[in-house]
């Protein structure tokens, strides 16, 4: 059994997702933080960084904070959705990489100046928005050549969806009109019947939006 502390937003709906694929059972915790809940020490004892999501194994007491790191452990606790060929593994990896160090800090920059920030900023709107639109032809180039990022569905495939699932937001010309194959390793992805139960956790209303 996971102990899943979470929250609705892409880096949260990465490890519910996971799960879901690789069938673990799980129990969630959200973690609101719109209302700080981030910040409670008996959450800090488990997510240092005051950010989710975070989990515990209650197979080993073990505790895991970091996205990418508990998509890492989890593949490799059910030997699922991570190859063990090294060099599949290290594409998968890198793949992995590119959204922790790409996707996930700048979609979310281009989330904030173009939805919260209190004062909108047209150097910081254009940007963000603009290393978006290059990280998308970056994946679009990629899946030209493959189905999925690393070749077959896996753990990169499930860290950088619910990035794109936020694609409204984003401030595309055309939506994701412009990166056909990303639309079409979009949609294969979200009608996975995992992808569908993971995206909604902690339950919500929320539908994943159509490209």
């Amino acid at each position: 059994m996971i102990d899943l502390y979470t929250w609705g937003t892409p880096n949260g709906r990465k490890i519910s997702i996971m799960l879901e694929e690789v069938g673990l059972p799980y129990e969630v915790h959200p973690i609101h933080i719109g209302e700080g809940d981030q910040f409670k020490p008996e959450f800090l004892a488990i997510s240092p960084n005051n950010k989710i999501p975070a989990i515990v194994d209650r197979d080993n007491g073990y505790a895991v904070f970091e996205s990418g790191a508990i998509l890492i452990y989890l593949a490799e606790k059910t030997g699922k959705l991570l190859p063990t060929d090294p060099q599949a593994r290290m594409d998968t990896l890198q793949w992995l990489m590119f959204q922790m160090g790409g996707v996930g800090p700048f979609f979310g920059q281009t989330h904030h100046f173009n939805r919260f920030a209190k004062e909108k900023i047209p150097y910081a709107i254009e940007r963000y928005v603009n290393e978006t639109k290059r990280l998308y032809g970056v994946m679009d180039r990629r899946l030209e050549k493959v189905d999925y990022l690393a070749g077959d569905y896996s753990i990169a495939d499930i860290a950088t969806f619910p990035w794109v699932a936020r694609w409204p937001w984003h401030g595309l010309d055309n939506g994701l009109r412009d990166y056909p194959s990303v639309v079409r390793w979009y949609d294969a992805i979200r009608a996975r019947p995992a992808v569908q139960r993971g995206y909604n956790v902690p339950a919500s209303d929320q539908e994943i939006p159509a490209p």
